[in-house]
C-alpha cells in the first residue's frame, strides 16, 4: 500500500506529495529514464517539449506494464526538461499531471537541464514504482 503525504507544516505542493511511504516487503521497480523515442527509435516531436513529454509518458507506461505495474503505482519521478524557461517546464508538468502519474499524487522533482542523451531530446523521466503483489513481469 502506498501512503502519500503532504506535510502540513510545508507549503502545499501543486499536484504532488512531499513524501511517499511504502511498507517493507513491497516489490519496487526502479525505471531507467524514459526517453521520447518511438518503437522504431525515431525521436518524437523534434523541437516540441510537450509532444516529447507525451511520448516519454507513453514509454514509461510501457516500461511499467512490462513488469506488471502501471502509472498509478509510481511513487516518485524526476522530470528532466532541456530548458531554463519556467513556462516550458510548466507545459511539460501539465502533461505529467494529465497522464495519471500524479494520481497519488506522487513525489516528483521538475528539473531544467542543459542537455540530455539523444540529439534533439528535450524531456526524460525516471521513476520508482510499486509492483503490485501477484503481478507478472
Amino acid at each position: 500500500m502506498i501512503r502519500r503525504v503532504t506535510t502540513p507544516a510545508l507549503f502545499p505542493p501543486p499536484g504532488y506529495s512531499h513524501v511517499s511511504v511504502v511498507e517493507a516487503g513491497t516489490r519496487l521497480a526502479f525505471l531507467a529514464g524514459s526517453v521520447p523515442l518511438d518503437g522504431d527509435g525515431k525521436l518524437a516531436g523534434p523541437g516540441d517539449p510537450v509532444r516529447q513529454a507525451e511520448q516519454v509518458v507513453a514509454n514509461l507506461d510501457e516500461q511499467l506494464r512490462s513488469v506488471g505495474s502501471d502509472l498509478s503505482q509510481v511513487l516518485a519521478t524526476d522530470v528532466y526538461v532541456v530548458s531554463s524557461d519556467p513556462a516550458v517546464l510548466s507545459a511539460v508538468w501539465e502533461v505529467v499531471e494529465a497522464s495519471g502519474l500524479s494520481a497519488g499524487p506522487h513525489s516528483s522533482t521538475l528539473i531544467g537541464v542543459a542537455c540530455l542523451g539523444y540529439t534533439g531530446q528535450l524531456v526524460e523521466i525516471t521513476a520508482t514504482a510499486v509492483v503490485p503483489e501477484g503481478a507478472q513481469g
